[in-house]
């Protein structure tokens, strides 16, 4: 499968705002602290690659996830294969990897607030030291990622946000760049 997503900085009360207006369904919030790794074989930075433990705290419980995203796709979205699965305790995955030589890179942590419109997901993200985004996305097979990015597009300008505003960038590489400045 293939994650298709469109994100653009936003004021997110206004986006509340409007999905309210436009009959979205508010589906839940979560906070997500993410960790994420270098590999010792190869620069995940070169190479667009994103490997990292989730734990994600809803009402009061925490889930934990090792996610591999692969490289961007395409040019306009950020379009890429993405592989995921649950894992009993995040802290035993951490283990695994640094054992292995993986070595943790950053950890980015964000509360988000989930909404179902027009068949995408759109979340509504605060990231700590980077800002407000929205971000509207669907998964599809491969043959359906320029119809299912276009769909983005629409649900975007509904939203009253602009599509051409988008970043490609990852709230890692984002948090990386404030960082480092």
């Amino acid at each position: 499968m293939y994650e298709v997503e469109v994100k653009v900085a936003a004021d997110l009360t206004a986006v509340a705002e409007r999905l309210d207006e436009l009959g979205a369904t508010r589906t839940g919030d979560v906070v997500q602290v993410d960790t994420y790794y270098d590999a010792p074989h190869r620069d995940f930075a070169e190479t667009d690659e994103a490997l990292r433990v989730r734990r994600e705290r809803r009402e009061g419980d925490t889930e934990a996830r090792i996610t591999y995203k692969g490289p961007l796709v395409e040019a306009e979205s950020k379009t890429r294969e993405e592989f995921e699965t649950g894992v009993d305790d995040g802290g035993t995955a951490d283990a695994i990897f640094e054992q292995l030589g993986f070595e943790a890179a950053a950890t980015v942590e964000k509360d988000r607030r989930f909404y179902r419109y027009d068949g995408y997901t759109v979340t509504l993200d605060a990231v700590e030291g980077v800002g407000e985004f929205v971000e509207v996305e669907t998964e599809t097979e491969e043959d359906g990622v320029e119809a299912a990015r276009d769909g983005a597009y629409e649900v975007l300008r509904d939203l009253g946000l602009d599509p051409d505003e988008q970043t490609r960038t990852s709230y890692l590489g984002m948090l990386l760049e404030n960082t480092s400045q």
